[in-house]
């Protein structure tokens, strides 16, 4: 008799909100066994994430590594769509993190890049090793304000907000898949980190 068995769903927890003053957070993270997540640091996070981000785009979307920062790229173009300072890395009991300062870019709001950022964590977690992304503290210019119109919320919402939910998410479950050594089966679960209007 032939017995089969059903995959454990892995999950990948995700929460995007707008904060009070209409600055973006979101966060999305999966939790694996720490044989798995024994060889995962920040850096090949950062690594893989835009290797994904240009793949997933058909390379619409190009990263840029440069001496001084990163930048998102339309189609090679001169033009950066989001800028990021050099990666700053820091290691502390929980794990570790690597994270880029947003200082321009075209789908920022132009009074507001000297805020907010995009980070790559590696913590211990319980039964496991948390794998995060996070965006933090980010105004886009799709928002025009600190107080954006309710057109302004819908239009972020399904076109930047959902593309990078979607990058995000699918980006983790490729790397579980990965780490897992095949086809897994994964799921979205809400999260709350922050308080703020979902989007």
């Amino acid at each position: 008799m032939n017995e089969t068995t059903t995959p454990v769903e892995q999950e990948i927890a995700c929460q995007q909100v707008l904060m009070e003053d209409s600055s973006v957070f979101s966060v999305q993270w999966t939790t694996v066994s720490e044989h798995l997540g024994a060889g995962v640091t920040p850096d090949l996070l950062f690594d893989r994430y835009l290797a994904y981000v240009r793949r997933f785009t058909f390379s619409l979307i190009r990263p840029q590594v440069m001496a001084d920062g990163v930048e998102f790229r339309l189609l090679g173009l001169p033009v950066s769509l989001i800028s990021f300072t050099v990666p700053v890395r820091r290691r502390e009991e929980w794990g570790a993190s690597l994270s880029l300062a947003i200082c321009g870019g075209v789908l920022v709001q132009s009074n507001q890049c000297d805020r907010g950022d995009l980070s790559f964590l590696v913590e211990e977690a319980d039964g496991g090793v948390r794998l995060t992304l996070r965006l933090a503290d980010f105004c886009p210019l799709l928002l025009g304000s600190a107080s954006p119109s309710r057109v302004r919320k819908l239009l972020y919402r399904f076109t930047q907000a959902y593309i990078h939910k979607v990058v995000t998410v699918r980006f983790l479950a490729r790397l579980y898949r990965e780490l897992a050594g095949g086809a897994a089966c994964v799921r979205v679960v809400p999260a709350r980190v922050r308080s703020g209007e979902e989007i």
